[in-house]
This record gives structure tokens, sequence and C-alpha cells, in this order.
């Protein structure tokens, strides 16, 4: 049994906050052949996370916001913004259900957000073809910002910002 309370996600957040990449996962699989993956990501404004989607392999997957807030961004096949949840606890938004082949990215838009993540295994990194050709590769820091601030400004731009 493990146990998900406040120190621990205190503890994985402390861990996002001083990665380069702002964020850092906790799994609760075993291995990485598990048949479901579960884990808890913690995230920091400023992480970047490719947009891309689970087709190959096919995979859906969920996402339950624990603390903080986000935005879960969808994308059609050109890279334009199709629709965009803000989930965030206090105003009754806790999570989104993904399908398999969805364009998708996160935004974290408060620090110490943490989100519980479920997939189908076995773990298996994605194909070259399920990341963004649209979007700036994570290597690129300088194109990443800017993706980011026109990202902000779109989900700041709609009604359901908070």
């Amino acid at each position: 049994m493990k146990l998900i309370d406040q120190s621990l996600l205190d503890n994985v957040v402390s861990e996002a906050r001083i990665s380069p990449r702002l964020r850092m996962n906790y799994n609760f699989h075993d291995t990485l052949d598990d048949p479901v993956n579960r884990m808890i990501n913690a995230l920091e404004p400023g992480a970047y996370l490719r947009p891309h989607r689970h087709l190959s392999p096919s995979k859906d997957e969920i996402f339950l916001l624990l603390q903080g807030k986000i935005a879960v961004l969808f994308f059609n096949d050109s890279g334009q913004v199709e629709e965009t949840i803000i989930l965030d606890p206090s105003h009754g938004q806790y999570g989104v259900d993904i399908p398999a082949g969805t364009w998708h990215t996160i935004l974290v838009l408060e620090t110490g957000s943490v989100i519980y993540e479920v997939k189908e295994g076995p773990f298996c990194p994605l194909a070259a073809e399920d990341f963004a050709s649209w979007a700036p590769a994570a290597e690129d820091t300088v194109a990443c910002n800017v993706y980011l601030q026109e990202l902000m400004e779109i989900v700041s731009s709609e009604s359901i910002f908070r």
C-alpha cells in the first residue's frame, strides 16, 4: 500500500522545483512493464511538455489534479488549440480523460501543482510521430519559452480562465 498524503506531495513538489525540467514524477507501479502505469507528477510554472498524443501504441490517459491549477490544451492536427480545460479543484474541475490519439499538453498555472496520472502500460517512450512537429522540441529552450508564452496568452484570453 502506498499512501498519497500531503507529505508525499510536498516532497515531490520540492524535487520538481529544483529540477531543470520543473517537474518530477513519483511512480506507484512497481515496474515499467506493469499493465497500468500510475504516478503523480509535480509541475511548476514554466515546465514544458511538448504537445503529443498516444497513438503508437494507442493509449488513453487520465489526469486528476490533486492540488494547484493547470490548463489542459487540446489541438487539431495543424497545431491550432481546439479546446482548453482549466483544472482547478477550488472551482470543481478535477480531471480529464484524454482519448488515445488526441493532441494535448499541460500548461502549469500555479506553483505546487500535482496531477495523478493513469495510462495503460507497459511504459514505452513516445514514437517520433506522436510528438507534435508544429511545436518546439524540449531541447530548444528559447523556442519553448516563446511557445509557452503564446499558449498562456491563449489560455488567458479564454473566458473560463479564473
